[in-house]
């Protein structure tokens, strides 16, 4: 028996049976080792022929020992080798007698000592010629790869001749062979191509958008707002972006900028439509904000009560006002009027840092914190995006939650700790900057900060003891008057969470498009809120890994029993809400979710293989998923909530859309004297706090309902009455606009037919002189002898 063979033998390859071979097995030379990859990321190529050339030979049978016979006719062979140098090889020596028969398909393969290396050299002599005049300098390389056998065997050794093609079949003309898949150009387009198709539905969107906002009239909008308007590419538009991201986010391999550019996307179309469909800025509140500013930017700082009234609560709030105010005159415009319609995309950007940072606390699965990001995008629908007080303390509120998730938790270790008395001071900037802008945002952090404060691994009271002691500083100090004055109120409400939640008389949504809006945004909220819950009981990792995200959705829900807020206390905790149920909301829609704890977890138990850290990186691929439920479902809820966002954002615009009342009301207030009064049905309408350190203002829908029903059986009469009190040279006004009759009709004030009731009636007065009247509503002023 033949001894076995050494590690050199085992690793030198067999050479490939030349031409004279009757098995029909042709192996081709090994694939060499700078071939170019496949898309299988195997090196190899389709054709059979390759494959089999990798596989080893059967080796020869070997009865007896080698003689000196073996090797002087291995030393021949050896011998007629071309000469690596020049690639020449010498006359094949002739076949002797003792060559045996041709082998038929079903015996199995034999060899010799001597035939297969002269079968092997025949063949070398016919395809080195033919391989040098193409790749000289090639073939001298791969044949230096292939040593010669130096010791005689019953194995054949392999020559330093180049790798056999396959010879072609009879009766076809010879073509000439491919020796090395190098030669081939790389085909970089199509990876190319494959590796940017995100960018194809994001340049539809952005298209059909664009065709939609330039053939979209919002001149005569109806009860549904801006959602009949909109021209249908609009809503085409939004599908392909929500079918395009969920596609690009679901691929493990795709870097984050792609979903980062499809939220930016989102923001757009979401969020710029209105600024650039819009010629004056929406919102009465916000420009209410505006008046605030320009009166900081005359007086030049701060008053009192016994000066502004109720408007002074924005002067002991004066961080969001003071810093417009030195943005307006850095900018050198003439007020923030000329920005204000832009600040909601501005606003919505500004989340993306601190969400980001908060979501990647607990993981990097970038398909859990995109989508959870889309869904908090497309789930913030209660407008306190706008320009606000609001909107920048929000933003400063989440930054305040991922300093403490990041730099204040348990799971960094000693290291994690160093440095900390810097995050303290960073912490108590942003807390500082809540407090002083705004009223309820730091009730709400609070709540937060002793929620998370009562964990393990957040069991650090630094950040919620800052936090209380700057409020209770800013409120017995600056905010102490307004306090002091509306605490007893406040006492009464707390505890009181059905006051607290009711709407009341004047917020009930009225009419069709009302109601289906309202629905719409009800429906949104609860299915976010309801996917969350499914997320919490389906991903039972992030029970344990992201149980801090839990408590900050459901810290705010106690608020309920603090304050009715204006009414407005159920949407103020909804939004502080959804940060936390957006990011469980989106786990409910991926198969698995993995968080960095686990992540780690899973390092340290079964550090991952070399085999595996070696595998090649493949280039993404371009693949429609099969429709299974894992892929469309998640995907159909994901574009329901996209396109619900519009009628839940949008769908009262007529509400807040003042396309000619800013020129009537402008017109009312460079004639208004000091001490002039200004009534109207309710605030509803631009400029309505133009000037309120000189002006004063009655909404009389805001007044006992009994009065209403007074006003609207004898509205000239009794308004009259009303502003009689003022004493000349102050006169005063009945303003009635187009966007008042909105608010109240849509609200379940007064209808329409009510308003104009009163409209007509103050019209046919004598005690009543029309000043100015155009398509947005009417200005008349009291005469002297009423």
């Amino acid at each position: 028996m033949r001894p076995p063979a050494t590690p050199r033998e085992r690793s030198v390859p067999e050479p490939a049976p030349g031409p004279e071979a009757t098995d029909g097995s042709h192996r081709a030379a090994p694939t060499p080792p700078d071939a170019p990859e496949t898309a299988d990321g195997t090196g190899a190529t389709s054709d059979p022929a390759p494959r089999a050339a990798q596989e080893p030979p059967t080796p020869a049978a070997s009865p007896e020992p080698p003689t000196a016979v073996s090797r002087k006719q291995a030393a021949k062979a050896a011998a007629t080798s071309p000469d690596p140098t020049t690639g020449r090889s010498p006359q094949p020596p002739t076949a002797t007698a003792t060559q045996p028969p041709p082998a038929t398909a079903s015996d199995p393969p034999t060899a010799t000592a001597s035939d297969p290396v002269t079968a092997a050299s025949q063949e070398s002599a016919a395809t080195a010629s033919e391989e040098a005049s193409v790749r000289p300098g090639r073939a001298a390389t791969a044949r230096a790869h292939h040593p010669t056998a130096r010791e005689p065997s019953t194995t054949p050794a392999p020559t330093t001749a180049p790798a056999p093609t396959t010879p072609e079949p009879s009766g076809s003309a010879p073509e000439p062979p491919v020796t090395d898949l190098s030669d081939l150009a790389p085909a970089a387009w199509p990876a190319r191509a494959a590796a940017a198709w995100p960018a194809l539905p994001l340049l539809v969107a952005l298209a059909l958008w664009v065709y939609a906002t330039r053939h979209t009239d919002v001149s005569a909008l109806d009860d549904f707002g801006l959602v009949s308007a909109l021209h249908p590419t609009f809503w085409a538009g939004l599908a392909v972006l929500t079918a395009g991201f969920w596609f690009t986010v679901r691929d493990r391999r795709r870097p984050g900028a792609w979903s980062l550019a499809y939220v930016l996307v989102l923001l757009v179309m979401e969020r710029a439509t209105q600024a650039l469909l819009y010629p004056t800025p929406l919102y009465a509140w916000a420009w209410k904000h505006d008046a605030v500013i320009d009166h900081l930017l005359t007086s030049g700082g701060l008053q009192g009560a016994d000066r502004l009234g109720d408007m002074a609560v924005y002067d002991q709030w004066p961080g969001f006002f003071a810093a417009q105010a030195a943005l307006v005159r850095l900018l050198g415009v003439d007020n923030a009027a000329m920005y204000m319609a832009w600040w909601p995309l501005v606003s919505s950007v500004l989340l993306l840092l601190p969400l980001l940072l908060i979501y990647r606390t607990f993981t990097e699965d970038r398909r859990l914190i995109w989508t959870a990001v889309w869904l908090f995008c497309v789930g913030n629908w209660v407008g306190q995006d706008y320009f606000s007080p609001q909107s920048v303390a929000f933003a400063l509120h989440l930054g305040v939650l991922a300093v403490v998730l990041r730099r204040y938790g348990r799971s960094g270790g000693p290291h994690g700790r160093q440095g900390q008395a810097v995050w303290t001071v960073l912490l108590s900037v942003l807390v500082t900057a809540i407090v002083v802008s705004h009223q309820l945002t730091p009730g709400m952090l609070v709540v937060t900060l002793v929620a998370l404060a009562l964990t393990r691994r957040y069991r650090d009271w630094v950040p919620a003891v800052t936090t209380v002691v700057i409020f209770l500083a800013w409120c017995l100090t600056a905010a102490l008057p307004f306090l002091s004055a509306a605490m007893p109120d406040m006492i009464r409400s707390i505890g009181d969470i059905g006051a607290n939640v009711e709407t009341g008389y004047g917020t009930t949504p009225t009419g069709t498009g009302a109601v289906a809006t309202s629905w719409a945004a009800r429906l949104l909220s609860g299915s976010v809120l309801l996917l969350a819950l499914a997320g919490v009981v389906r991903q039972r990792v992030l029970r344990h890994r992201a149980l801090p995200l839990l408590l900050i959705a459901a810290a705010p829900l106690p608020m309920f029993a603090a304050s009715s807020y204006g009414s407005e206390m159920i949407f103020r905790v909804l939004m502080f809400m959804l940060p936390g149920a957006a990011f469980f909301a989106a786990a409910a829609l991926l198969p698995k979710v993995r968080t960095l704890a686990a992540d780690a977890a899973a390092r340290d138990t079964a550090p991952p293989s070399p085999a595996t850290r070696a595998r090649p990186r493949r280039v993404p691929l371009p693949a429609l998923p099969r429709p299974r439920y894992g892929v469309w479902v998640p995907l159909l809820v994901l574009l329901a909530g996209t396109l619900a966002f519009v009628p839940s954002y949008s769908g009262k615009d007529r509400v807040n859309y003042f396309p000619r009342e800013v020129a009537l009301v402008q017109q009312l207030f460079d004639q208004a004297p000091d001490d002039s009064l200004v009534v109207a049905a309710n605030r509803n309408y631009p400029l309505a706090y133009e000037q309120y350190w000189r002006v004063d203002h009655y909404w009389f829908l805001d007044d006992d309902r009994r009065h209403v029903d007074e006003i609207v059986r004898d509205p000239a009469t009794v308004l009259a009455r009303d502003m009689a009190a003022v004493e000349p040279p102050a006169r005063a006004y009945f303003l009635l606009t187009r966007g008042q009759t909105a608010n109240s009709e849509m609200n379940g004030q007064l209808d329409r037919a009510q308003l104009d009731r009163i409209r007509e009636s103050v019209a046919s007065s004598p005690a009543f002189e029309l000043v100015a009247e155009n398509d947005g509503g009417v200005l008349y002023v009291l005469t002297p002898a009423s």
